[in-house]
């Protein structure tokens, strides 16, 4: 049950379905076959990111004097604007590219797969949890995995299914996620107040 709640949210805050949108807008000018290689070496250099973040997050944090509950509090926040965003989303989220131009890491790999509320959800994981890494791990490889296979098929996703039910399941797992993100704020403003000894 760890690895597939925490898949289940890694997979929520990564949110396939909303940036499949911006992912078709901004390779608009490439073939699909180019489309699909850029797609999957962009959630490479994202899942080789989130793995840094995952295996030395921890280190970071000691270093910057950053404690748990202020991650917990931060990672809420992100998360709870990230949720509002997908359940009320921007008329345009990108731009097509020019030319052959192709993006390198920015904006699909980070922020787009890679992005703040991933980064943190996988550092505060690894954290409060160090003994089990592995398991987080498999959670975080469950949640890349079904991204790629959700990315790979945007195109016969978005055709299949239309922009009004890609965007009804994203508002759907919007939703989810606000739950999650208020969850995770009342947890960091609890263990802060335990630290003061309030409560």
């Amino acid at each position: 049950m760890f690895i597939i709640s925490n898949a289940i949210t890694l997979l929520l805050v990564m949110d396939p379905f909303g940036n499949i949108p911006a992912f078709l807008a901004l390779l608009s000018n490439m073939d699909p076959g180019r489309r699909r290689r850029v797609i999957l070496r962009e959630l490479i250099i994202a899942l080789g990111i989130l793995i840094i973040f995952l295996l030395f997050g921890g280190y970071i944090l000691k270093g910057m004097h950053i404690s748990e509950p202020a991650l917990s509090i931060a990672g809420g926040l992100i998360l709870f604007l990230i949720a509002l965003r997908m359940i009320f989303p921007e008329t345009v989220r990108g731009q097509g590219i020019v030319g052959d131009e192709e993006p390198l890491i920015v904006p699909l790999a980070v922020p787009l797969i890679a992005g703040p509320s991933t980064i943190v959800m996988l550092t505060l994981l690894a954290t409060r949890q160090p003994d089990r890494m592995t398991e987080t791990f498999l959670a975080l490889l469950i949640a890349w995995l079904s991204t790629v296979l959700i990315l790979l098929l945007s195109d016969l996703l978005r055709t299949l299914m239309g922009t009004r039910i890609l965007k009804a399941i994203e508002r759907l797992m919007g939703m989810i996620l606000t739950t999650v993100a208020v969850q995770m704020l009342l947890s960091g403003i609890a263990e802060y107040l335990s630290s003061l000894g309030m409560i």
